[in-house]
């Protein structure tokens, strides 16, 4: 299967390990805007937190996920989630609008395309947490190590680099 492929399941595993990690960070740091990128060497996180926090966080993350918490690899802030809701969200509204002939047309099908998205909407919120649970994450993580945790850059937003390993 193509999501077992070694660089795609190295991402998806990395993906769940942010999320952990993110979730973690958000206990001891509520206020503060975090972000993170996966890749299949690792990960980042974006946030003006200490990278030492970063490290207890990833490790703490690491543990909880093979220990079971499955529940820790979903985001709601995750980009599968803000995909997910553009593409049903914008897709409906678009097939609704795609057969008018005319400005006058596509205005009077407006209201209908608005509605269909509304739809879209609502279908994603149970539908980007299902994509994230079977397809872009893999809370499986038997083998997995963090090998180091280093900022990185030096913007007005920290960075740090989270480099895993099987």
């Amino acid at each position: 299967m193509i999501l077992d492929l070694p660089l795609i399941l190295d991402t998806r595993r990395n993906h769940a390990l942010e999320h952990a990690t993110l979730h973690v960070l958000a206990v001891k740091y509520p206020r503060q805007n975090l972000a993170g990128h996966s890749n299949p060497t690792g990960y980042f996180i974006f946030g003006n937190i200490p990278t030492t926090e970063v490290e207890t966080a990833a490790r703490q993350a690491l543990r909880l996920l093979k220990l079971g918490e499955r529940d820790l690899a979903i985001h709601n802030g995750c980009g599968t989630n803000i995909a997910t809701m553009i593409l049903l969200a914008g897709g409906l509204a678009w097939f609704v609008l795609k057969g008018a002939r005319s400005s006058a047309g596509r205005l009077l099908r407006l209201p209908f395309a608005v509605g269909f998205a509304v739809v879209g909407l609502g279908l994603s919120r149970p539908l980007g947490p299902w994509l994230q649970a079977r397809i872009t994450t893999e809370s499986e993580l038997d083998g997995l190590e963090i090998v180091e945790v280093r900022r990185v850059g030096r913007g007005l937003i920290g960075a740090h680099r989270v480099i895993t390993h099987t």
